[in-house]
């Protein structure tokens, strides 16, 4: 009697384990089963990228791309402000040393003045500095205007006044110019103060 309360005690014992091991191996297939579709989607992740994970990353591409324009551009730009400021500074430099021999001349001229005795010597002196200077200028572009004479013109004449006309011919001409007008490179760089026949 006790062997059969002992079998039936350790039959209980096996059934309630069995029904444990049961429930364990149930929870165990479900949690791998889980597993399996995380590792399932996460192997999709991996197999390739999701349409959103395109657009960022193209998103992020252009990004840097304008960005790296950009900082091409404010170089770019820069680096011309700076060229454009030392032309500008640069830019006399050439006609400058051009005519610092005419200044020279005129230095060794003043020294000589103060015991020059001929005054033609002192003349011929004045009037060789200033052909020199011409000459110089003309190199550089610069041309007399012709006014004495012609048309009056308001784009190239500046008219100080007018006067009646000695003959009339002279009508509405330039009779007499007080100040030469020049150009350089074919461009007006001073008007020519003039008196105008009426």
């Amino acid at each position: 009697m006790i062997f059969k309360h002992m079998l039936k005690k350790k039959k209980k014992e096996d059934m309630e384990h069995t029904e444990l091991h049961d429930e364990l191996s149930a929870e165990e297939t479900l949690n791998n089963e889980e597993t399996a579709e995380e590792t399932a989607a996460t192997h999709e992740v991996k197999d390739g990228p999701t349409a959103e994970d395109k657009l960022k990353e193209e998103v992020a591409q252009a990004n840097d791309k304008y960005l790296r324009l950009y900082a091409e551009f404010d170089n770019f730009r820069r680096r011309t402000r700076q060229e454009r400021a030392d032309e500008r500074k640069e830019a006399g430099k050439e006609a400058i040393v051009a005519l610092l021999p005419v200044l020279d001349d005129f230095e060794r001229a003043e020294k000589a003045m103060q015991n020059a005795t001929d005054v033609n010597a002192v003349k011929e002196g004045v009037a060789l500095i200033q052909n020199k200077l011409k000459n110089i200028l003309t190199q550089k572009g610069l041309k007399e205007m012709e006014a004495k004479g012609t048309t009056f013109d308001a784009d190239i004449h500046e008219a100080i006044t007018s006067i009646p006309a000695p003959t009339d011919d002279l009508k509405g001409k330039v009779v007499d110019e007080l100040e030469k007008g020049y150009y350089l490179n074919d461009k007006v760089v001073r008007f020519a103060k003039v008196v105008v026949g009426a």
